[in-house]
């Protein structure tokens, strides 16, 4: 099992405004290079979505379907996917007011059953996951900071077209 975190701080914004943005999973692909596309199954209002996804993986496609779960009580959107690549994919976000800003967590696990390429897979489906995260959200909020320094978009590979 592998684990995936991200940490975003998004400047003068409602953590209500934030969590009802964040799930517009159709927009994902306009915004990070890694989506080669979403459909979006069902969402908010409702208390349980779907979404179809698909991303640029090595030199193929990472597919998976998943189940939505918005919490806005608690300001969360939890995830599992119901079909799809990974043996277990799963997570959530989790945003907190802070003052004028809101904090974004973005937190997966995910296992692709295959413990053989789990060295060779599983940081590249990180990294992947990781940046179109933080291409999402600063897509959504241009005044947010990526608070891991480990992630530089302007440098980051984004995937070709074809």
């Amino acid at each position: 099992m592998r684990h995936v975190e991200l940490h975003a701080l998004v400047r003068l914004a409602s953590a209500e405004e934030v969590f009802v943005t964040v799930p517009r999973w159709e927009r994902y692909p306009e915004l990070a290079p890694h989506v080669r596309s979403t459909k979006v199954h069902a969402t908010l209002p409702e208390r349980v979505g779907s979404s179809s996804w698909e991303l640029h993986f090595r030199s193929g496609l990472l597919r998976w379907t998943e189940e939505d779960t918005f919490l806005p009580d608690e300001l969360e959107i939890r995830f599992e996917q119901t079909d799809g690549d990974f043996d277990s994919f799963e997570g959530m976000w989790t945003l907190r007011q802070q003052g004028p800003d809101v904090s974004v967590v973005f937190h997966a696990d995910f296992d692709f059953g295959i413990p053989s390429l789990a060295s060779i897979l599983d940081p590249i489906a990180e990294r992947v996951i990781r940046e179109t995260v933080a291409w999402a959200v600063t897509g959504f909020f241009p005044g947010t900071t990526i608070l891991d320094a480990d992630i530089d978009l302007d440098t980051a590979a984004a995937p070709s077209a074809g």
